[in-house]
């Protein structure tokens, strides 16, 4: 029952994030237009180099929208999982957009700085002019975003796209005030060079995390020790063993395991499996949970029963969580037949 409130929760989050992403989409053409039109009549670098990063927000705040709308299509027999790596890839996508735009933006400040021709003197005023609508329309759009973005790396990355602009036209506009009163042509090129500089480590961490979601890696918030020690401190579980954790996307953690009971607790054990569904969904927030559990240990040989990974929590491959037969299994849904158990279910939920 509240499995299904969930899922209807999401659902109407990802609309109306869905919502402000196509908002952002559209109002970002016109800034795109504006900063563009500016740069080549200011003949400033900067102005430009802002333009160009806005084209790649248009792309971000696009990839972003289409993402959130895949995400809420429901999972079926090819993608037993859904669409929420969408959002991971579109997030994936926009982070190497920026990294490269960050390199264009260098080149050309290189060519500014050491012109082989001379360069066009800056219309200094033009450039404060555009760049102060350009800050006040990516602020606007930033504004928009910024609930959003702290728990969906989708937006965050198109977040960080908007906000990397207005930032960078705040920059553009103390440039193009010093280039007013002392004339020195080289502060703009110099300035795109901190705006590509910006826009590469805001980029960084965002790619750095996709690649961790996309490589199975386990939250980064979330204790492996740990948590194999609160499983072990349920009563009836001797051992944990086979265990993955990973995240389908961000803020949606999944887990698979198998518990050793001893033999007293052997009878009951769709009891204790319910004690660790609830012990991961109140304290480690996992909602999408398959646990196994045995009566017997598994063979020492078996690479799955080494428990040293958790020791270090590096090193263990995933194999089980992949496939077809652990899309979405939850052995804490109780046997209809035994009421007493499905009674404290409830309860607990």
């Amino acid at each position: 029952m509240s499995h299904a409130h969930g899922h209807g929760h999401h659902h109407h989050h990802h609309n109306l994030t869905g919502r402000k992403l196509a908002v952002a989409f559209f109002a970002s053409f016109g800034i795109l237009a504006v900063l563009a039109v500016g740069g080549v009549l200011s003949h400033s670098l900067a102005l430009i180099a802002d333009a160009g990063h806005v084209v790649t927000d248009i792309a971000a705040l696009g990839l972003s929208w289409y993402a959130t709308r895949q995400a809420t299509r429901p999972a079926d027999h090819v993608r037993t999982f859904g669409y929420h790596r969408t959002g991971i890839l579109a997030a994936l996508i926009n982070a190497v957009s920026l990294i490269l735009i960050a390199v264009w933006i260098g080149y050309e400040a290189y060519e500014r700085l050491f012109p082989v021709v001379p360069l066009r003197p800056i219309e200094s005023t033009i450039m404060m002019g555009v760049a102060a609508v350009g800050m006040v329309l990516n602020l606007g759009i930033g504004m928009a975003l910024m609930g959003d973005a702290e728990d969906n790396l989708n937006v965050r990355s198109a977040f960080l796209h908007v906000m990397g602009d207005a930032a960078a036209s705040a920059g553009v506009i103390v440039g193009a005030i010093a280039i007013y009163f002392t004339g020195a042509q080289w502060i703009d090129p110099a300035l795109s060079v901190a705006i590509a500089i910006f826009i590469a480590f805001g980029a960084w961490s965002v790619l750095e995390e996709c690649l961790h979601i996309l490589m199975e890696g386990v939250p980064r918030e979330l204790d492996v020790k740990q948590l194999v020690a609160d499983l072990k401190g349920v009563q009836g579980v001797q051992d944990v063993h086979d265990l993955h954790v990973w995240s389908i996307s961000q803020g949606m953690t999944s887990l698979s395991c198998h518990l050793l009971l001893d033999e007293e607790h052997v009878q009951h054990s769709l009891s204790v499996v319910n004690v660790c569904n609830q012990l991961l969904a109140t304290r480690y927030k996992i909602g999408h949970t398959t646990i196994q559990a045995e009566a017997e240990h598994c063979s020492p040989d078996s690479p799955h029963c080494n428990l040293s990974f958790v020791q270090s929590a590096h090193g263990h491959d995933h194999h089980d969580h992949d496939q077809p037969g652990h899309a979405h299994h939850d052995h804490g849904h109780h046997d209809p037949h035994d009421h007493d158990n499905h009674d404290g279910h409830e309860h607990h939920h």
